[in-house]
């Protein structure tokens, strides 16, 4: 249950992204400005937590062995999913986004093929290509039909255009989020922890947030004090706090398509807290009975993906002591 808890804290303060990005849009500012100053907010952080663990220079030895991989697999796990997200705040209101962003719970799932696990067998841990966890999906379509629930009123309201440019975008950061991530936990292969990984990737993500902080300056001119303020409170909590603990609720699993696909899908709860987060901050409509009976449907089906996750984990693990204590040729 230890990831499980950890990826429904990283889903509190992963939900701070949405409600400030719709705020500083709100306020007029860009979305070029929102996407890179979280990156570079985080560096300063990051890196004094890395050095006072004394890990940075396996972390930077790491790094000079493979920077072509770091680069693309960091641009697709940080620049294409954040990059997205930010932009599609000019176009939707937070809830929506944040709706459609749990999307990434199939799409996790979805992405197993291209990946291997480890599997026990008789003659000793081989590595399997990944399966898409068919069951546990049906758990995640539990979760998205709650989704649906909570937004069915607003999403009668939405036009074409907010549909097209608030939606699209998101989905693409759906996918790109966790095989960045998964791409790394292979790249790096267990030597570096979280915090180093996350470092990592943020330095070697560098390149696009300098791009797109070169076209701000030259477009809509330099931000704002209230969006550089903003964009350093999400820098903390979804950059930082977040990303540590969903990736530390990642690496506990890691190897384990069905549990790893029940972390991912802990990140339903964002819209939970989005929903709370902006009725509190940004004054907006309170959900009708529909809304709140989606977010029970949306509660069970965490629940029931975690008891599928940990009943298939405990079946393995029975297997694997009956084929230590029963003779083969029985």
């Amino acid at each position: 249950m230890r990831p499980i808890i950890l990826g429904i804290f990283a889903a509190f303060f992963f939900a701070f992204t949405f409600i400030l990005n719709r705020s500083m849009d709100q306020a007029g500012g860009s979305w070029l400005w929102s996407a890179s100053l979280r990156y570079y907010f985080m560096v300063p952080f990051l890196f004094i937590i890395v050095i006072g663990r004394k890990n940075l220079k396996p972390l930077l030895y790491e790094m000079k062995k493979q920077p072509g991989p770091w680069v693309l697999w960091s641009t697709i796990g940080f620049g294409l999913f954040y990059g997205p997200i930010c932009f599609s705040a000019a176009y939707a209101p937070g809830w929506l986004i944040a709706a459609t962003w749990q999307v990434t719970i199939i799409s996790g799932s979805l992405l197993s093929p291209l990946f291997y696990e480890r599997v026990m067998t008789e003659k000793g841990p081989i590595h399997k290509k990944g399966q898409i966890p068919f069951k546990g999906l049906a758990m995640s379509a539990i979760i998205l039909l709650g989704i649906i629930l909570i937004q069915f009123e607003q999403a009668n309201h939405i036009s074409i255009g907010a549909i097209s440019l608030g939606v699209l975008p998101v989905l693409i950061a759906s996918f790109a989020y966790p095989l960045g991530n998964r791409k790394m936990m292979d790249l790096c292969g267990g030597r570096l922890d979280v915090f180093q990984r996350v470092l990592g990737m943020t330095l070697a993500s560098m390149p696009i947030w300098i791009v797109l902080s070169l076209y701000g300056l030259m477009t809509v001119g330099t931000p704002s004090k209230g969006q550089v303020f903003q964009s350093s409170l999400v820098a903390v909590s979804s950059g930082v706090i977040a990303t540590i603990l969903f990736f530390k609720a990642t690496d506990l699993v890691r190897g384990n398509m069905q549990k790893l696909a029940a972390v991912e899908a802990t990140q339903s709860v964002e819209v939970l807290f989005a929903v709370i987060g902006e009725l509190l901050l940004l004054n907006t409509t309170f959900p009708t009975l529909i809304s709140w009976l989606g977010m029970v449907i949306v509660m069970v089906g965490m629940i029931l993906h975690s008891l599928f996750s940990h009943k298939s984990n405990s079946k393995n693990e029975l297997n694997k002591m009956t084929e230590k204590t029963i003779p083969r040729n029985v």
